[in-house]
C-alpha cells in the first residue's frame, strides 16, 4: 500500500494544477446536481417489519387518515373554565374553521363537538389532519395552519401546535462554527504556522462540501432521514481535519529531516497516508455495518456518514499532496511564534509521559481501568426511546403544546395507543368491538378509551387507548406489551384480532428492535477490528488489546450519556431539553462511529511503535518512541474531534445533541485514557510478545506494509544504482 500511495502522492504533487482543477470541477458538478435534484428529507423513523408499522401499512387504505400527517392545536385559557366562556368558544370555533379551510388540511374537528376539553375547563385539543403523508407536508402548509389560529390568539388564548407534524428534528443551528474555530486554534498551536494550519481546514471544507452536495442530490430520489446529513457533516468535518493533520505533520517532519518538498510529500502520503486509508476503511466498514441492525433509516445514516469518510480519505491522499505542492517550502510561513520553545528538561512532554507509563505499566493500567469502569457503571441502567414533543427545547411551540396537554389532560394524552380491531371473523362484529373495548378498559395503566372509529363495512375498528403515563414511561411500554398479550384471549372470547399501532407504539417497537440489534452489531464490529488490525500489524495481542480498549471506551461513553441524559446529571451545564430515555439509535451509532475513530489513534500510535521495533529498537524503547512521535498529533486530532462533536451539544435538537455528546466523550476517553495510557502500558507489559504472529498465518495473510518498510528498502536500493537495485529487487 505504501508504494502505491508514494507514487500517488508524488504524482499529485507534480500535477498539482490538474489535481486541483479536477477537485474544483467535482465540487461544481456535485453542487449543481444538488441544486437540480435535491429533495426533502424525512422526519419519520419507520422500521418495516415491526407490528406497529405493519399494522399501519395494512390499514392505510381502510383508514387513510392514519397514513397521513397530523398535528395538534392546543387552546388554553388563563383561568379555570375559561375555555368554555362564550367569547373563548367563539374564537376557538372560528380558528378551527379557518384551520379546516387551510391548504393541505383534510379535517380539523371542533373540540367542543368532540368533547376534547380538559376537566378543569382550561384547555381544548383540536386534531389537524393533513391530506398527505408527513414527509410531503410543506412549510407553507404548516405556517398557513398556524396563521389560521389568529382569532384565538386575538381573544387572549394561548395557542400551541404539536404532534408529529410540528415535532421537527435534526435542525443544524450553526454551533459547528464554534467547533471549527476551536479546531483552527488547535491546528495553529500544533503546526505552528497559519499556512500549515489552513491546509487541513481547507481540505476538510472541500470534502464535506462534496459529500453534503452529493447527499442532497440523492435526496430527490431516495428517502433520506433528516439526521443523516447532520451525521455526515459531523463525521466528515472531524475525520477530514484529522486525516489531513496526520499527513501534514509527517510531511513537515520529512522536510525537517532535509528531504526535498516533493519527496517529503510522497513519503508522508506513503506512511501517514497508509494509516489514513486503513483508518478510513475501518470507519467506512463500521458505519456501513449499521445495516446489520436491519433498520432502514439507520442504514441510510451509516451510508451517508461512510460516504463522507470516503471523500475525506480521497481528498487527503490526492488534493492535500497537490496543495502541499503549491505551498512548497513556504508551508511554515506566517508562524505564530518567532522562536521554537525550548524543550523541557527530560525531553518533550509526550516522551516524558511515555517513559513514565513504561516504568510503571501495571499501576497505570489498573488506574485507567478503574476510572473507565467507574464511568461505565450508569450504562447498566440504559433505557432507550425516541424523542417526541416532550424532547423539544423549552419554549418551542411543540414543547408548549406537549406540556399544556400533559398538565391539563394528563401525560397519557401525549401517548395515545391505536388498537386496530379486526372483527371480520367474529359472528357479531359490533359486539366484538365492544367486548374488546371493555376488556382493554380493565387493564392496569389504561386511563380511558375514546369512542371507536369503524370502517364502512363495520368489521374493522380503531380504538384509541389513553394510558395513565407519558410516552417515555416504563408503564406505557408495559401497557403496550399487556395489550398485545390479550390477543389470544380476545380471539377466543370475541372472535376479533387486535394489533397495536400509532406513534407511541411505533417508537417503542423501534427502540426494542434497536436494543436487540446491539449485541450482534457489537460482535460484528469486534470481528472486523480483529481482522483489520491483524492484517495491519501481523499480531495477535495487538488486535485483542485494541478491541478490549474499544469496548471500554464504548461502555464509558454510554455511562456518561446515561448519567447526563437519563439521570439528569450536569443539568444546567448542558441544556438537556428533557431528562428521560436515551435516543434509541445513539448506542448503535456510537459503536459504529467511535469504532472507526478509535482505530485512527490505534493505527497511528501502534504503527509508530511497530515502525521503530521493525528497525531494531527494543520493545519498551519502541513504545516510548511511538508515543513520542504520535502524542502531539494524536492529542491535537482528539481535541479537534472533541471540539467538532462537542459543538453540537449546545444546540437544542433532541437527536443531534446526545449524538454529539456521546461522540465527544467517547473520543476524549478513547484518545487520552485508552490510547495514550492503557495502550502503552499494555504494550510495555507485552514486550516482544506483542508482535508474535503464528507462522501458519504468516503465509496466508497479505503484507500491507503500512509502515513503509518495503518502500524504504526499494528507495534505498534505487539510491545505490541500477545494478544493486536489480539485485535488491530479486532478493
Amino acid at each position: 500500500m505504501a508504494t502505491y500511495l508514494y507514487r500517488l502522492g508524488r504524482y499529485c504533487y507534480r500535477r498539482r494544477r490538474a489535481v486541483l482543477a479536477v477537485w474544483i470541477a467535482v465540487l461544481i458538478a456535485v453542487g449543481g446536481a444538488a441544486g437540480a435534484f435535491a429533495g426533502k428529507t424525512s422526519d419519520e423513523f419507520k422500521v418495516p417489519g415491526t407490528e406497529a408499522q405493519t399494522t399501519l401499512d395494512r390499514i392505510k387504505d381502510t383508514f387513510p387518515a392514519q397514513g397521513h400527517g397530523s398535528g395538534q392545536v392546543v387552546f388554553a385559557a388563563g383561568s379555570p373554565g375559561g375555555i368554555a366562556a362564550p367569547e373563548a368558544r367563539r374564537a376557538v370555533e372560528e380558528a378551527v374553521a379557518r384551520i379546516a379551510a387551510a391548504p393541505g388540511v383534510a379535517a380539523a374537528p371542533d373540540p367542543y363537538a368532540t368533547g376534547a376539553l380538559s376537566p378543569d375547563g382550561r384547555a381544548a385539543i383540536g386534531l389537524v389532519s393533513f391530506d398527505r403523508k408527513l414527509g410531503d407536508i410543506t412549510e407553507e402548509q404548516r405556517d398557513a395552519v398556524k396563521a389560521a389560529a389568529e382569532p384565538a390568539r386575538a381573544a387572549g388564548l394561548t395557542v400551541a401546535f404539536g404532534g408529529d407534524a410540528y415535532n421537527r428534528m435534526a435542525q443544524v443551528e450553526g454551533g459547528e462554527a464554534v467547533g471549527l474555530a476551536v479546531a483552527g486554534v488547535v491546528l495553529v498551536v500544533t503546526l505552528g504556522s497559519l499556512v500549515a494550519a489552513g491546509l487541513p481546514l481547507l481540505t476538510a471544507f472541500v470534502g464535506v462540501g462534496v459529500a453534503m452536495a452529493a447527499l442532497l442530490a440523492l435526496s430527490g430520489s431516495f428517502e433520506i432521514i433528516t439526521t443523516a446529513p447532520v451525521l455526515a457533516l459531523m463525521v466528515g468535518l472531524a475525520v477530514g481535519i484529522d486525516y489531513a493533520l496526520f499527513i501534514v505533520s509527517r510531511h513537515r517532519r520529512h522536510l525537517a529531516e532535509g528531504l526535498e518538498p516533493d519527496e517529503a510529500a510522497a513519503r508522508a502520503n506513503a506512511t501517514a497516508g497508509s494509516a489514513v486509508v486503513f483508518a478510513g476503511l475501518t470507519v467506512v466498514v463500521a458505519l456501513a455495518g449499521l445495516a446489520v441492525a436491519d433498520v432502514p433509516f439507520l442504514t441510510v445514516m451509516g451510508l451517508a456518514a461512510s460516504g463522507a469518510v470516503v471523500v475525506a480519505v480521497l481528498v487527503a491522499i490526492t488534493l492535500l499532496p497537490a496543495l502541499l505542492g503549491f505551498a512548497g517550502r513556504s508551508i511554515d510561513r506566517l508562524p505564530v511564534r518567532r522562536r521554537a520553545p525550548k524543550a523541557p528538561r527530560g525531553g518533550p512532554l509526550g516522551e516524558r509521559w511515555a517513559r513514565f507509563v513504561v516504568r510503571r505499566p501495571l499501576p497505570v493500567l489498573l488506574a485507567g481501568l478503574a476510572a473507565l469502569i467507574t464511568l461505565a457503571v450508569p450504562a447498566a441502567s440504559l433505557d432507550l426511546g425516541l424523542p417526541g414533543g416532550g424532547s423539544q427545547a423549552a419554549g418551542t411551540d411543540a414543547r408548549k403544546a406537549y406540556d399544556l396537554v400533559g398538565e391539563s389532560f394528563g401525560p397519557g394524552f401525549n401517548a395515545p395507543l391505536v388498537v386496530v380491531v379486526d372483527a371480520a371473523g367474529a359472528p357479531r362484529p359490533e359486539q366484538a368491538v365492544q367486548g374488546v373495548a371493555e376488556r382493554l378498559g380493565t387493564l392496569e395503566g389504561v386511563r380511558t378509551l375514546l369512542p371507536p372509529t369503524v370502517d364502512a363495512s363495520g368489521r374493522t375498528a380503531l380504538l384509541t387507548v389513553i394510558p395513565e403515563t407519558g410516552p417515555d414511561h416504563a408503564d406505557t411500554k408495559a401497557l403496550v406489551s399487556d395489550i398485545r398479550g390479550q390477543r389470544d384471549a380476545l380471539v377466543a372470547e370475541t372472535g376479533a384480532r387486535i394489533d397495536v399501532t400509532g406513534t407511541t407504539a411505533a417508537n417503542i417497537d423501534v427502540s426494542t428492535k434497536l436494543g436487540q440489534a446491539l449485541p450482534p452489531f457489537l460482535l460484528v464490529i469486534a470481528g472486523i477490528a480483529m481482522v483489520l488490525l491483524a492484517l495491519a500489524f501481523r499480531s495477535v495481542l495487538v488486535p485483542l488489546k485494541a478491541v478490549a480498549g474499544f469496548l471500554l471506551s464504548i461502555t464509558a461513553s454510554l455511562g456518561a450519556v446515561v448519567a447526563v441524559y437519563q439521570w439528569g446529571w450536569l443539568d444546567g451545564v448542558i441544556d438537556v431539553p428533557k431528562v428521560g430515555p436515551v435516543v434509541s439509535f445513539v448506542p448503535i451509532l456510537l459503536i459504529g462511529v467511535l469504532f472507526g475513530l478509535a482505530m485512527d489513534y490505534e493505527l497511528f500510535l501502534v504503527s509508530g511503535m511497530k515502525e521503530q521495533h521493525v528497525h531494531g529498537m527494543a520493545p519498551r524503547d519502541a513504545v516510548v518512541a511511538g508515543v513520542q512521535g504520535g502524542a502531539r498529533v494524536v492529542t491535537a486530532a482528539a481535541l479537534i474531534m472533541v471540539a467538532v462533536f462537542g459543538s453540537f451539544v449546545f444546540g437544542h435538537d433532541p437527536i443531534v445533541q446526545p449524538i454529539g455528546f456521546a461522540l465527544a466523550v467517547g473520543v476524549l476517553v478513547d484518545a487520552f485514557v485508552v490510547r495514550m495510557a492503557l495502550v502503552p502500558a499494555a504494550m510495555a507489559l507485552f514486550g516482544r510478545a506483542a508482535w508474535w504472529f503464528p507462522k501458519s498465518l504468516e503465509k496466508v495473510v497479505p503484507r500491507v506494509d503500512m509502515e513503509g518498510e518495503q518502500l524504504m528498502a526499494r528507495l534505498a536500493a534505487e539510491a545505490t544504482g541500477p545494478a544493486e537495485a536489480r539485485v535488491a529487487e530479486r532478493v
